[in-house]
């Protein structure tokens, strides 16, 4: 069973969190929240939109990034506005972790400059700023499982009242 893994550090909106929540419960990719966050895991926001899917979950906390790092030894892939590398051009390993940002500040960019390789960006127009984090955590969860083959989804759909 592959494992994918989705690192969210310092999240602020607690809709972004739900949703993200709610991809990873989907596709089953483990969710690693790193404080301080800007909302608390109750948070009816945060709730209505993951809410259906919370049970779905395996989420761990951690106190910081020190705590993260100490306990998860990687692949890690930081995706940020500021990376020189695309999304797609990277094989992501069974494993890999995709870290994100704060939807406000991004990454610590300390971080970036020790791991300039690992460092990916989406392509967008320059005058915009960023995509919202929910989106582009989406687009990254779902470029490694079809990479993987999307191992465990389901990947036909079905009608409720007629028959292909």
């Amino acid at each position: 069973m592959a494992t994918l893994n989705i690192v969210l550090v310092e999240p602020q909106i607690p809709q972004n969190t739900g949703n993200i929540a709610r991809t990873c419960a989907a596709t089953g990719a483990r969710l690693h929240l790193v404080q301080p966050m800007g909302f608390s895991v109750d948070d009816k926001k945060l709730k209505r939109a993951g809410l259906d899917y919370w049970h779905l979950l395996d989420i761990s906390y951690y106190s910081g990034l020190p705590e993260f790092f100490s306990q998860n030894r990687g692949p890690f892939f930081y995706f940020t506005t500021k990376g020189q590398n695309l999304y797609c051009d990277v094989s992501f390993p069974d494993g890999a972790y995709l870290v994100f940002g704060r939807e406000d500040a991004g990454l610590p960019e300390e971080l970036l400059v020790q791991h300039p390789g690992s460092c990916l960006r989406l392509p967008m127009r320059e005058e915009a700023r960023s995509l919202n984090l929910s989106n582009t955590v989406a687009i990254g969860v779902y470029e490694a499982l079809r990479q993987w083959g999307f191992p465990q989804l389901q990947n036909q759909g079905h009608l409720t009242r007629y028959h292909w």
